[in-house]
């Protein structure tokens, strides 16, 4: 239970820090996510938060975020990893439901975790959905979920759902993150099986989410990139 809350639009910053310093907050901690549409609409920032646009070079997710970050420690504001209290929450690896993947599914989650990192080089977005070896949709601005939905209009069913860390992740915000509302979309994309980055991925409410799960013959697996087999070149 939360001892106050603070409603802010996108943009406060000002706000954002005043709220810290009345409440003496020392250390932050950044969860859940922006909907990213909402910085093309409803955007309004603070005085705090335009000057400090202003100075900023670039506008992709993690420069923004370690920009936002080093605004607070200016204000004597520490912000740590989201995962620091989290490690109940972090993905492990292996089959973590009672839905196993079928044979053959390991070469389609190792080509999709190496494209999805591929992507998550150039800032784009930490999901994708293939089926049998071709890539369906690339999760952009719109999210994980729209992706999913995409991809599972294509594949007619079947469909698999890779989701990784961005090879030069900081820990500290935009962590990969699914929960319920995860496997909600996939049902209704007709998706089959969701592979998550072990260690690097957040599952949150996991009883309901594997609940979910197992209730719509999901298969969720949890993947370690250094146990992925060799890449196929043929």
């Amino acid at each position: 239970m939360a001892d106050a809350v603070t409603w802010i639009r996108v943009g406060e910053l000002g706000k954002i820090i005043r709220a810290f310093r009345a409440a003496s907050v020392r250390r932050a901690v950044m969860a859940g996510g922006i909907q990213k549409v909402r910085l093309f609409s409803g955007f309004r920032p603070d005085l705090r938060g335009a000057a400090f646009l202003a100075r900023m070079r670039s506008f992709h997710d993690d420069a923004l975020l370690r920009g936002i970050a080093a605004e607070l420690e200016r204000d004597g504001i520490t912000v740590v990893e989201s995962t620091l209290f989290l490690s109940e929450l972090v993905t492990t690896a292996g089959t973590l439901g009672r839905t196993s993947p079928k044979r053959g599914d390991a070469k389609d989650i190792a080509l999709g975790f190496r494209i999805a990192k591929d992507v998550g080089r150039w800032d784009v977005g930490q999901s994708l959905v293939l089926k049998n070896g071709v890539v369906l949709a690339v999760e952009g601005i719109e999210g994980t979920d729209a992706c999913i939905r995409r991809g599972g209009e294509l594949a007619r069913g079947e469909a698999i759902v890779v989701k990784v860390a961005k090879p030069a992740q900081d820990l500290r915000f935009d962590v990969p993150a699914v929960g319920p509302g995860t496997i909600a979309t996939m049902v209704e994309a007709k998706a089959r099986l969701l592979a998550l980055e072990a260690g690097r991925t957040l599952i949150l409410d996991r009883e309901e989410f594997l609940a979910r799960a197992d209730a719509a013959k999901i298969a969720v697996v949890g993947v370690d990139e250094a146990s992925l087999p060799a890449a196929d070149h043929d």
